[in-house]
């Protein structure tokens, strides 16, 4: 029995599926079937149930892959104890980040960080939010950066309140305003990302709304992406909210669409590093974090009254 085979009937538990697993895990399908066999073979069980679609773990099966888990879990662990016992930052961290964040933020940060620690190999995944505590849940990620509050079962880092901005149509009745205020939101109908992002649930919260909405022509529409709902406005369809980091590089002199702040209280969301309090690289978390904090706009430091929503 190898630390191998294990992981090999993990990732067909995971996937259901031969030949998907061997596609996700980087080898061919008869090396990770021959493997199962041989490991099958030396426990004198039938660890999958083949005659099933999608392939399913026997009764017995599914014992021994929870045990393995736990096998890998701690095998993962002892290869973290040794990475950090001579102080030197080196290895694999895996990193999930959700789509709001991950294209505004990593660009900021990743050169700076691989100049000061060359030896360290950041692996990132864009995911949302659920998605990321699952993958700290399973191991397959070390650390997330999302934007929500989590549980007891997590570490939580600050990194920092990244405000809310307005982009507004220029034909629309906020263009001529300097500010906004939160007031202003209330009557009006916004674009939003469709759900499972954290994003929309905060601008559904900001604006005391219960479910999406159209704007006044009847066009209906849900965006996974940032990026199209400015183009939206752009083309002259009503408003929507913004991360700040969204718009910092935004080139108003090419685009159609007016930003807009937001008087005191400014809304904000926390971005923050996650983390199992299994996780022993704490050296890795703080080098990431400080990093992170060091190449962020400094108009990220402001000390104005702040509304943050989680």
């Amino acid at each position: 029995m190898t630390l191998t085979q294990l992981s090999y009937i993990v990732a067909v538990d995971k996937y259901r599926h031969f030949a998907t697993a061997a596609q996700k895990i980087y080898i061919t399908q008869p090396t990770l079937s021959m493997q199962i066999q041989k490991l099958e073979d030396e426990l004198g069980v039938l660890i999958f149930d083949r005659s099933k679609t999608p392939v399913i773990p026997t009764e017995i099966g599914e014992k021994i892959i929870d045990q393995a888990k736990v096998i890998l879990s701690g095998s993962k662990h002892i290869q973290d104890i040794a990475a950090v016992s001579d102080g030197h930052l080196k290895g694999t961290f895996k990193v999930g980040i959700i789509p709001t964040v991950a294209p505004y933020l990593v660009p900021l940060f990743l050169k700076p960080f691989t100049e000061k620690y060359p030896d360290v190999e950041l692996i990132f995944e864009e995911k949302l939010t659920a998605q990321v505590l699952d993958g700290l849940n399973s191991d397959d990620l070390d650390v997330g950066i999302i934007a929500t509050s989590t549980d007891s079962h997590y570490f939580e880092r600050e990194l920092f309140l990244e405000p809310f901005l307005a982009y507004v149509s220029p034909s629309h009745k906020y263009a001529v305003k300097e500010h906004l205020v939160l007031d202003d939101l209330y009557s009006e109908e916004l674009w939003l990302l469709n759900e499972g992002h954290c994003f929309r649930d905060q601008a559904m919260k900001l604006c005391k709304k219960q479910n999406q909405k159209t704007n006044s022509n009847p066009i209906r529409f849900e965006s996974g992406n940032l990026e199209t709902l400015k183009r939206l406005v752009e083309q002259d369809f009503g408003i929507t909210l913004m991360p700040y980091l969204s718009m910092e590089n935004h080139d108003t002199r090419c685009a159609n669409g007016v930003i807009k702040e937001f008087d005191d209280p400014v809304p904000n969301r926390k971005i923050r590093l996650v983390f199992s309090r299994q996780f022993l690289k704490t050296n890795l978390i703080e080098a990431l974090a400080e990093t992170i904090q060091e190449n962020i706009p400094k108009e990220l430091e402001g000390s104005e009254e702040k509304l943050v929503l989680d």
